[in-house]
């Protein structure tokens, strides 16, 4: 998963064809942590359908702010810019509802490119 190192990069790599899921985390985030162990997994399953990439909720405050990232672990997918879905609970996420999430990301990035 490639780590954002400026607002700039985030920018670039949501513009994208290909569609760009956006994982928000931070170091004290014990949920953050939990995902950890199986998330290459995850992104090796759909490394041909979606580019993962990691934003530090305390590296960029104010891009969270902007997309109104209140609670961490957050997903959200993008396609050419535009956010697709958000996956945002307090619960802790499993691998499972990881996945699904995913391939309900792709479901729509699918039906909005056939649009």
């Amino acid at each position: 998963m490639e780590k954002i190192t400026s607002t700039e990069q985030f920018q670039t790599l949501i513009q994208g064809e290909k569609p760009v899921m956006a994982v928000f985390k931070a170091v004290w985030c014990k949920d953050c942590h939990f995902i950890d162990p199986f998330m290459p997994d995850v992104e090796a399953k759909y490394a041909d359908k979606l580019t993962l990439i990691e934003i530090d909720r305390d590296e960029f405050p104010d891009l969270c702010d902007h997309y109104q990232i209140l609670g961490i672990p957050s997903f959200i997918a993008f396609s050419q810019g535009k956010e697709l879905v958000r996956f945002v609970s307090k619960l802790r996420k499993t691998r499972e509802e990881i996945e699904q999430f995913f391939d309900r990301a792709l479901q729509v990035a699918d039906t909005l490119q056939k649009g």
